[in-house]
């Protein structure tokens, strides 16, 4: 196997690797969703129908949609339409399930970049503060803060946030209502309680990732030089440790916006958010099979996508954090 000089594999390798990794998972994946589709309640030509067709019209409309072919074959003309670049057509609607995502995708993504603005900065200062200080007090409640804050569902935090915010200080809307044709940025009041939801379990998991990460720098024979020099406080976290563990951060970041995409289809139904998670869930309740598919293999290839740019940012980075130990 060719290497690099610091004797690991070269970078050729190493992106062909990764990349053949996500292309499998993406295949497998695209497997799991056709088949979460296919089982899903109800008989979506019946819905389409509606009540009051009889059976000859709801045969018609599963030969149109090509409900009555074998599932392998409709596997396979989708996943062909895919490689084509067509993720198909909606069946309540009319339109192509790629311009709904073209639509809707921006609005999800100023979420996201919103809530990553919260999540990185300060989960890099405390997962610094609980790394710098492990076992200590500042540790301990930085530690079970976070713990705790993992272990509620995005659910619960939107109904507390609505609770405390919305109705009871009544700081905020309950609903995140964005004007048609508009962006969240027009009316940014409706923004902070979706932000904020996302933001809790996303800081919660940066900081106990960066923690563990600053820990184990924090114990290196590198910092522990460091100290004996006289450097501390800002000056020991933010030279010595922050740039060891920059690889790790990088990749707690990935992990997050994987969260966070899954995050947002209960945060932006709850909220009423008119981005791609709330798509997802609406589809899903009119058993628009095409938007379901083209939605949840989207949201996977971008998680994917995020995890795979950790992976070359933390190689990036790996040399400095493996240099200065």
């Amino acid at each position: 196997m060719p290497r690099s000089a610091d004797g690991r594999p070269g970078w050729a390798r190493f992106l062909l690797g990764r990349i053949a990794g996500a292309a499998l998972v993406l295949a497998v994946l695209s497997v799991l969703v056709f088949a979460a589709t296919a089982v899903l309640p109800g008989d979506a030509a019946g819905g389409l129908a509606g009540p009051d067709a009889t059976e000859a019209e709801r045969d018609r409309i599963r030969a149109d949609l090509g409900l009555d072919r074998p599932a392998v074959e409709r596997y396979l003309i989708w996943v062909g339409g895919l490689l084509r670049g067509d993720l198909g057509t909606a069946w309540v609607g009319g339109r192509p399930v790629g311009e709904l995502i073209v639509d809707r995708l921006p609005d999800s993504a100023l979420l996201a970049g919103l809530a990553l603005l919260v999540i990185v900065p300060l989960g890099v200062v405390l997962g610094l503060l609980a790394g710098l200080r492990a076992g200590r007090t500042a540790d301990r409640v930085v530690s079970t803060g976070a713990l705790l804050a993992v272990g509620v569902p995005e659910f619960l935090t939107a109904a507390l946030l609505v609770a405390v915010c919305g109705t009871w200080l009544a700081l905020f809307p309950r609903v995140s209502l964005v004007p048609l044709g508009g962006s969240g940025l027009d009316t940014p009041e409706v923004l902070v309680l979706p932000v904020l939801t996302l933001s809790v379990v996303g800081l919660a998991t940066a900081t106990r990732m960066i923690r563990s990460s600053a820990a184990e720098v924090a114990a290196s024979p590198y910092v522990e030089a460091a100290r004996l020099g006289g450097v501390r406080g800002a000056r020991l976290a933010l030279v010595h440790v922050l740039p060891n563990a920059a690889g790790p951060a990088v990749q707690v970041v990935a992990v997050v916006v994987g969260g966070l995409v899954g995050g947002s289809v209960v945060v932006e139904t709850v909220f009423g958010y008119p981005g791609v998670g709330q798509e997802l869930a609406q589809a899903v309740a009119r058993r628009d099979v095409p938007v379901v598919q083209g939605l949840a293999l989207v949201l996977a290839a971008v998680a994917l996508g995020a995890l795979l740019a950790g992976d070359v940012v933390r190689r990036l980075l790996d040399p400095l954090g493996q240099g200065a130990r």
